[in-house]
């Protein structure tokens, strides 16, 4: 399985589209993660919330993630794959300013919320995108790559965070406000991604 994981690897780099796809999820998968497993303590430890209204805060989160995966589902096929998730990373990029200049419970509501609608759409368009970017009959392998993709993500955003943390005394806004660089990073990246090209590139000549 490795060494067909490394032949499909190398073989990504024949698809110039897809290849920059998988370094755009990287990043904002990295940011994705950090907040998934670090928006509780920034809410108790920053905010001051309680349990109770952290546990409230996941449950009404999930909702909007539902909400934002659906929304988003049914605007990529009219404005594209690209531009849909164009459109959530910047959203997750302004979560993370609001995040940082939050000083009400209520202004981190919002950013929650905003979290919640990117969490389901990014999640969503950035899968769409792989699907329709890789070579007819070959998803799955792509998908594996995408795999190992969110994967290094997982552990290289949430270890930034906390490095953030460690190296400033324990500085959560500072560490929210530079994970939004990983998702300007990836929309950075996204913007030399063609949509149409991509697709060429793949279909049966």
């Amino acid at each position: 399985a490795f060494a067909r994981l490394m032949q499909t690897a190398r073989e990504s780099r024949r698809y110039r589209d897809l290849l920059l796809v998988f370094a755009c999820g990287t990043f904002y998968q990295a940011g994705v993660a950090t907040v998934i497993a670090l928006a509780a303590i920034y809410a108790e430890q920053v905010m001051g919330f309680k349990t109770q209204d952290t546990i409230m805060l996941v449950l009404v989160v999930n909702v909007t993630a539902a909400i934002g995966a659906f929304g988003f589902g049914y605007a990529q096929d009219r404005i594209g794959k690209v531009w849909a998730l164009r459109l959530t990373i910047v959203g997750w990029i302004a979560m993370t300013v609001v995040a940082y200049f939050s000083q009400t419970p209520a202004h981190f509501w919002v950013a929650a919320n905003l979290a919640g609608l990117c969490m389901g759409s990014s999640q969503s368009a950035g899968r769409a995108l792989v699907a329709y970017l890789s070579p007819a009959g070959r998803s799955a392998e792509f998908f594996g790559l995408w795999g190992v993709a969110t994967r290094l993500a997982a552990i290289l955003g949430p270890l930034t965070y906390g490095a953030v943390t460690w190296i400033t005394g324990g500085n959560h806004r500072l560490a929210i406000l530079l994970t939004g660089g990983f998702f300007f990073v990836a929309l950075l990246i996204l913007a030399f991604v063609d949509e149409r090209r991509g697709r060429r590139q793949v279909e049966p000549a």
